[in-house]
């Protein structure tokens, strides 16, 4: 099969297409032949060298956590799924044409492969983060960097749960985040100050990374109500850093359930062929996207 791997930490650059043995499935796993992969920042961090300790890896080594597909073999044990399902979930090296999964779920009616990709670990990290910061229905959450996968995702949740949004992005992004039920404020010069003009501001996200932990303590007034996913410095401000996944299983359910009470949808900013991964890595490391990044098999 083709998968996507690297043999050394590095750029872009150190991804190949390789020719690969199929993985099968084990005792309470299920392979699937897979359509699509989510691209996501922990894919590029593990392929720099970045946060091993919470995702130990040997190299070689392939790439992506996330995939949408059809079911073609079932492990040992596994009830309720069988082959020819269309499931979407969380595996290893799911960059290829063939992926094992360890948690997954049947694919809701009208969804697509390329957006079922999308959606397993940013609402595993949407769920975790909500429920990490302490924010409330009827209190507000500040989202810096909130029109990327997880942002979509944080901000239909807490719109579900009646937790009030304002959200930073880039000005092409401000209709967008006001969509998803946010009120939207660039980033740049006076942000803080447009910020507290809009109101108290109960907990805050830094999903983005852009170095802005200082001004999140500031605007919540407690280093406790910040949580980031992107700022590998933000313990040394006293805010927690989340990076530690909680039950993929559980956030799957309740992604399924969004889904089909029409409260939740992530759209697929582009799509890319397995042979382009490096240029994935690439833009998702640039950040500025809308929704979210996949690989098409």
């Amino acid at each position: 099969m083709k998968m996507v791997s690297f043999a050394e930490f590095g750029g872009p650059d150190v991804l190949q297409l390789i020719d690969a043995e199929e993985p099968h499935a084990g005792p309470g796993r299920i392979r699937v032949a897979v359509r699509a992969a989510g691209v996501n920042p922990v894919d590029w961090r593990l392929r720099e060298g970045q946060v091993l300790g919470a995702h130990p890896l040997v190299l070689p080594s392939g790439v992506g956590q996330d995939a949408a597909g059809v079911v073609d073999e079932v492990g040992e044990g596994v009830e309720g799924v069988a082959v020819g399902d269309r499931v979407f979930g969380e595996g290893s090296s799911t960059y290829a044409e063939f992926a094992v999964l360890s948690a997954w779920a049947r694919m809701p009616e009208g969804l697509t492969f390329e957006e079922a990709a999308g959606y397993p670990s940013v609402m595993e990290t949407a769920l975790r983060v909500i429920r990490e910061v302490g924010v409330r229905p009827g209190q507000t959450l500040l989202v810096s960097g909130a029109s990327g996968g997880v942002g979509s995702a944080v901000l239909q949740v807490a719109r579900d749960r009646g937790i009030a949004v304002v959200g930073t992005a880039g000005a092409a992004n401000q209709d967008y985040l006001r969509s998803l039920g946010a009120v939207a404020t660039t980033y740049g010069d006076g942000w803080v100050e447009r910020v507290r003009a809009l109101g108290r501001i109960d907990a805050a996200l830094d999903l983005a990374g852009s170095g802005v932990i200082r001004e999140l303590v500031e605007l919540t007034g407690d280093p406790r109500k910040v949580i980031s996913i992107a700022d590998l410095a933000a313990p040394g401000l006293g805010v927690r850093f989340s990076g530690v996944a909680g039950s993929v299983p559980q956030a799957l359910t309740e992604t399924v359930d969004l889904i089909t009470r029409g409260k939740l949808r992530i759209p697929v900013d582009k799509a890319y062929p397995l042979a382009d991964a490096a240029a994935a890595h690439t833009d998702s490391r640039s950040g500025h996207t809308r929704g979210r990044r996949v690989m098409v098999v």
